[in-house]
């Protein structure tokens, strides 16, 4: 498969408070790919730096240094005519369904502008057949959600919606920061199943923003970890969850429910350090909650190469 999105050496700062203020480095020279047909999932806990990436994918959050490269294109130096290509081709899916639609308009109004925008001359009866079919290849029917109000659709819905409106676009990419977060269970693996059908139907990626493990699991090709804007393990799937390497990826897979049996800690990891600390740590950031860390950890730890697809930031594994 051929490698639609790159990162390279992707980095955000921020700047928090004034005098007396303290820099946060949100991503910190982060490198991946995402490639042609799959989906790729992003994830860590609140503060990780999943949505930071995802905004700066979308261009709606300029990187301090570093890139997104577009098939081979830095989307923060395209040309004015080449802005529309790229939204042409990446789309984006928010977590609130409800902040995608203004609550004063119908629904409609938003499927009407994608060809307002991307299709100005499609007759009215092309749009609405290609606006009925989107909703259908989502689970909608049209005669129950076109012509209603934001407030008469449940979130699950509105989410749908959301997508049908990308699909009209035709994207090559979807960047889906936490589409399923505010939706029931059993909705949310229907729109999980969505994003499956799409890549396997129509080649579509997905680069999946989210905190749950057990979601990413059971959609994901491949899955990048991060914690405190840096990648700690990055692999298929299969790898990193069933064979965890890094200590932040074990303790992650621990604090996922079973129902088969109860509740049992395995390994002691101490409570996580003030933001300021963190933040100011030149080496391995997870290092203050880590069992097994040392004073090697001193230092940042690169990110190696352990299997075929396999990589893991952690001088546990480090070539020496």
């Amino acid at each position: 498969m051929s490698v639609l999105v790159r990162a390279v050496d992707l980095t955000k700062e921020f700047r928090v408070g004034m005098i007396g203020g303290f820099r946060i480095i949100a991503v910190d020279e982060v490198n991946f790919e995402v490639r042609e047909g799959e989906i790729f999932s992003i994830v860590g806990e609140s503060g990780s730096g999943k949505t930071t990436i995802a905004r700066m994918m979308l261009r709606l959050l300029r990187p301090t240094r570093g890139a997104i490269l577009y098939r081979g294109k830095d989307v923060w130096k395209l040309k004015r005519r080449e802005i529309k290509w790229f939204y042409r081709e990446v789309q984006g899916i928010f977590q609130d369904p409800y902040a995608t639609f203004n609550p004063v308009h119908k629904v409609d109004r938003v499927l009407n502008l994608v060809f307002q925008v991307f299709y100005p001359h499609t007759s009215e009866r092309e749009r609405r057949e290609r606006i009925e079919e989107a909703l259908k290849s989502v689970g909608l029917n049209p005669r129950e959600v076109l012509g209603k109000y934001p407030h008469q659709l449940s979130g699950g819905q509105l989410q749908r919606i959301a997508i049908a409106r990308a699909l009209l676009i035709k994207p090559k990419l979807l960047v889906a920061d936490e589409p399923v977060s505010m939706l029931d269970a059993s909705t949310r693996i229907d729109v999980l199943n969505i994003l499956a059908e799409l890549r396997d139907r129509e080649g579509v990626s997905t680069v999946l923003i989210g905190h749950d493990l057990s979601l990413a699991y059971y959609i994901s090709d491949r899955v990048l970890v991060l914690y405190r804007g840096s990648i700690v393990e990055m692999g298929s799937v299969e790898d990193v969850f069933e064979k965890p390497l890094h200590p932040y990826t074990e303790m992650l897979l621990e604090s996922i429910p079973r129902v088969d049996k109860k509740w049992e800690k395995r390994m002691e990891f101490k409570a996580e350090a003030e933001e300021r600390e963190v933040y100011a740590l030149s080496g391995c950031r997870f290092a203050p909650r880590c069992p097994y860390a040392s004073s090697k950890c001193a230092e940042r730890p690169p990110l190696t190469r352990v299997d075929k697809e396999h990589y893991v930031a952690c001088w546990l594994y480090a070539k020496r």
